[in-house]
């Protein structure tokens, strides 16, 4: 078993989030593995970027975006969801990429059992709620090391993805949110129909 280190994380967040398509979401659960395939992603860095939890400064809810790269940043939205970051960068440059979407490819049973909605309907879970309902996650995995072998969520490396397979894209739910942010091209996705045209 192998993760990614933290110097995979201490980067560009932009660049992190297009390479993390491909590698292994691992959660363990009571001794049961869950994994799926990162096919989604979005970046935020740092004060600058008006769609990011850190335009404002640092507050208790994006503390952990300011600490180590490779720890997990979790939060609370709408009053019903939790959504997993990964943070990056360096110390004191808040920056976190949201995993948007994963590929079920291990431990679906459980899973489905976690989120019974359209379970392996193609879909399933394209939605940063969704996969953290599958992997019954929540606030108590906020600050989580990634980078650790022994951690019940963690990332490891998986399949390389061709870039001519990644589509890029502006960041999604942006509403309110000025140019240039509001359409900078952050959100990366693996195009599952590329070799199906």
């Amino acid at each position: 078993m192998a993760v990614l280190i933290r110097k995979f994380f201490n980067r560009s967040t932009p660049e992190v989030a297009r390479d993390l398509l491909g590698c292994k979401l691992v959660r363990e659960i009571n001794g049961s593995i869950l994994v799926g395939l990162i096919s989604e992603t979005e970046a935020y860095q740092g004060e600058n970027d008006l769609g990011c939890h850190a335009h404002s400064g640092r507050t208790k809810r994006n503390d952990i975006m300011y600490g180590e790269p490779g720890h997990a940043y979790i939060y609370f939205v709408y009053g019903m969801h939790w959504l997993l970051n990964v943070v990056t960068e360096a110390i004191n440059i808040p920056a976190a990429i949201l995993i948007r979407a994963i590929e079920p490819i291990e431990g679906m049973e459980i899973m489905s059992k976690n989120r019974p909605q359209l379970a392996y309907k193609s879909g399933w879970l394209n939605g940063p709620a969704k996969l953290t309902q599958a992997l019954k996650l929540d606030g108590i995995f906020n600050g989580i090391d990634l980078c650790s072998e022994k951690s019940d969520l963690r990332i490891e490396p998986g399949i390389t993805i061709p870039f001519e397979r990644i589509e890029i894209s502006a960041r999604v739910g942006l509403f309110s949110v000025p140019e240039p942010w509001k359409s900078i091209p952050w959100r990366f996705r693996i195009d599952l129909h590329k070799d199906k045209q």
